[in-house]
C-alpha cells in the first residue's frame, strides 16, 4: 500500500476511488471536511444520508459520491475529545470502520482527513497515530487498498502525518 500525506481539499482528489468524510451523526452538511464534502457532492448526497442517521459513533456508511469526482464516500463519524473519556476508541473504531469498508468494497485508491482533528479537537498526533498503525494493519493483512492519500489543512499536520505513516510501516 502506497501511503502519501498532502496538503489539499479532500473534495478535489479526482484520482480517487472514494473520499472518507469525517461525519457528524446526522451525516449532514457541517463544518470542516463535512462541509466541503457535502459542498463538493451537492443537495443529493445529504439527501441519500437520511436512511443512514444518525450513525452510531466509530460506524461507517457508504455512499455514491453524487457530484463529487469520486465514486464513493465513506462516512465515519469520531467523537468530541472535550470531556469524552471514550473518545479514544471511538476514534480507532471510527478509522478502522472506514477502512474495513473500503477493503469490502474492493476500494483500491482512497482519500482521507486527518480524522478528529477539526471541531472534535483530537490531538493531531493522535490522530496521525491510529490513522497509521490502522493503515499498517490493513496492509498487511490483504486490504485492496493500493494508494491512500491523507489531506491535511497545513505544514504541520503533514509532518505529523508522515512521520506517523513513516513509524507504522517501518
Amino acid at each position: 500500500m502506497q501511503v502519501e500525506v498532502v496538503i489539499g481539499d479532500i473534495a478535489a482528489q479526482g484520482d480517487m476511488e472514494a473520499v472518507v468524510n469525517s461525519a457528524n451523526p446526522h451525516l449532514r452538511t457541517g463544518a470542516g471536511v463535512a462541509g466541503a464534502i457535502h459542498m463538493a457532492a451537492g443537495p443529493k448526497l445529504e439527501d441519500y444520508c437520511k436512511q443512514f442517521a444518525p450513525l452510531s459513533r466509530g460506524k461507517a456508511v457508504l455512499t455514491p459520491g453524487f457530484s463529487l469526482p469520486n465514486q464513493w464516500v465513506i462516512h465515519t463519524v469520531a467523537v468530541s475529545f472535550v470531556d469524552n473519556p471514550d473518545a479514544e476508541l471511538v476514534l480507532a473504531r471510527a478509522i478502522d470502520s472506514a477502512l474495513k469498508l473500503a477493503a469490502e468494497h474492493g476500494i483500491k485508491s482512497l482519500a482521507m482527513p486527518a480524522i478528529g482533528t477539526g471541531v472534535f479537537r483530537c490531538p493531531p498526533e493522535l490522530s496521525a497515530d491510529y490513522t497509521a498503525r490502522a493503515l499498517a494493519w490493513h496492509s498487511r493483512n490483504g486490504s485492496p487498498l493500493q494508494t491512500v492519500r491523507i489531506c491535511v489543512t497545513s505544514a504541520a499536520l503533514q509532518k505529523i502525518f508522515e512521520q506517523a505513516v513513516e513509524k507504522a510501516f517501518a
